[in-house]
């Protein structure tokens, strides 16, 4: 019989092996879920490393625990360890985000990973106006208490915690990025006006801000939680060409009818190291239906040659949706780009001759839609000629106006899709995710374009080639460190790159171009906020 904290093993049917009772460690993952069931994919995604700790709302039926102690049994295999038996709440309605508060609080885990909050429905039910959801209704319950629960947990902790929001029926095999139904920036590193960089990464208790103190300095003050909304737990980084940056992500709100209702927020950063302005709600292209407008997709932005932004998201009919703000601050209405039906990734980008284009992943297969506009107050217009096939998560944009980069669906190279040349290999097959890249970096006298990439294991791999020259190849190498976030790369104020990951404790780790004879070499790796507290 399942009581608190722990459940026996079926009668006749020994339990799989498990580590003791979970430590009290502050780097382990914690799988928060419905029932046992819902674990299963959960577990399928995690690496060696971390303990695991599971908790479950539910004691669930006979079979899910059956097939949660086989996962149990090949995460031993690959080196997973799953500590102590599930924790099992069965607590009342409305009490689950309490129940889950102390279960983190036992467990003390670096990384929180749950189901999609928000699952997207399967069919539309005409007759009763409404969507119909084939994900029971607990498991979108158990997402939402635990991201409550995660950013209280954080706030008492006063140290970073992450949250992973795992996609319903994604393929875990593909990586957590491609699973993510809030997903990480594939560029979280910037460079502000003052030349001082400055790195941004969502967590529980919302947007997280380390600031170098000086000019390539390699000092650094963070992390810091930036004051702003109850955001779910993802991130878009974009940066204008004043230098300032601009900051986008999803919230919840309970309006006056009592009900949640989810909008598209953004915030402007214009100086390094100062408070951010205001959150303000860019809306959400299905918000007069509360139902319909809380599958919303994960805002991408960008700002064209005229200084106008474009914010473009995936709408509830898996079309894409836009609005444009111009530079006086006039926003427009939501207008809706039809083609063929998309996935939620979605990437903006500039476009020649100074306009704005988004690629968006398909559907339905390995292919990817352009929209671009015709002319600077021209129309939309879809372009599905691309020979660009995607693997799900590692669509990211190239510094070159209209240049997009990918993972091949086929063999999971990088690849860079150059506009008029069409798809070029940068090797690196290995890993899963995005592809972060800065240009302008100077290497023995010529201007490249260094790329950082997870590799195996979430290894850090880094690389170059020269600017506007792709074809002329890349040569990968592992730069040391691990990280939990796609790695990102910038240029500092005196032009070196810098290549930032977040280590397996959950700090910032940034090595530095040094200056070599020959090649491309980094300094040894700095850990900034070591004992900070947030």
């Amino acid at each position: 019989m399942a009581r608190r904290g722990e459940r026996r093993a079926e009668r006749g049917r020994p339990a799989p092996a498990r580590t003791q009772a979970a430590p009290a460690v502050d780097s382990g993952v914690a799988i928060v879920v419905a029932t046992p069931g819902d674990a299963v994919a959960l577990l399928a995604s995690q690496q060696s490393g971390p303990v695991v700790g599971i908790v479950c709302a539910r004691p669930g039926g006979a079979e899910e625990r059956a097939a949660l102690d086989r996962a149990v049994e090949d995460c031993g295999r690959r080196g997973v360890r799953v500590a102590g038996e599930p924790r099992v709440l069965d607590a009342e309605k409305g009490k689950i985000t309490a129940g889950v508060l102390d279960a983190l609080r036992e467990l003390r885990p670096l990384r929180v990973h749950t189901l999609d909050p928000d699952p997207a429905h399967v069919s539309f039910d005409t007759e009763a106006k409404r969507p119909v959801i084939a994900e029971p209704p607990l498991r979108g319950s158990v997402a939402r208490a635990t991201i409550a629960a995660a950013r209280t947990y954080q706030r008492e902790r006063r140290s970073p915690v992450f949250v992973h929001c795992h996609r319903a029926g994604a393929d875990p095999r593909l990586g957590t990025q491609a699973c993510a139904r809030h997903p990480l920036p594939a560029r979280w590193v910037v460079t502000g006006v003052d030349g001082r960089l400055s790195a941004y990464l969502p967590s529980a208790a919302g947007v997280l801000r380390w600031t170098e103190r000086l000019r390539g300095s390699g000092e650094w003050d963070g992390p810091e939680v930036l004051e702003g909304p109850d955001l779910l737990p993802g991130l878009t980084v974009v940066q204008d060409a004043h230098g300032y940056v601009h900051l986008f992500g999803l919230r919840r709100t309970r309006r006056a009818d009592g009900k949640e209702h989810v909008d598209v927020v953004q915030t402007t950063q214009y100086q390094s190291g100062r408070p951010v302005g205001p959150w303000h709600s860019v809306g959400n292209p299905n918000g007069n239906d509360r139902a319909k407008g809380r599958e919303v997709g994960f805002p991408s932005a960008v700002f064209d040659a005229g200084g106008n932004l474009h914010v473009f998201v995936r709408n509830f009919g898996h079309g894409v949706s836009t609005r444009r703000q111009t530079p006086n601050g006039t926003w427009s209405g939501w207008q809706h780009l039809r083609a063929v039906p998309v996935a939620d990734e979605l990437v903006a980008l500039p476009a020649e001759p100074g306009g704005a284009e988004v690629w968006a992943r398909a559907r339905e297969s390995a292919s990817v839609v352009r929209w671009y506009r015709d002319g600077p107050k021209g129309d939309w217009l879809p372009d599905t000629t691309s020979a660009v096939s995607p693997a799900p998560g590692t669509l990211s944009a190239a510094p070159e106006a209209g240049t997009l980069r990918y993972r091949y669906s086929g063999s999971n190279e990088v690849c860079v899709e150059v506009r008029g040349a069409g798809p070029v290999s940068l090797a690196g097959a290995d890993g899963a995710g995005p592809v972060a890249g800065a240009a302008g970096v100077d290497i023995q006298g010529w201007s490249c374009t260094v790329l950082a990439r997870s590799g195996e294991a979430g290894a850090c791999s880094v690389g170059a080639h020269a600017d506007g020259r792709p074809e002329s190849g890349v040569w990968w190498f592992d730069a040391g460190e691990v990280s939990l976030v796609p790695p990102a790369v910038a240029v500092d104020g005196h032009g070196r790159a810098v290549v930032a990951v977040l280590g397996a404790d959950g700090r910032l780790r940034l090595a530095r171009q040094e200056p070599v004879a020959s090649g491309l070499a980094l300094t040894r790796w700095i850990t900034v906020g070591a004992h900070v507290d947030i």
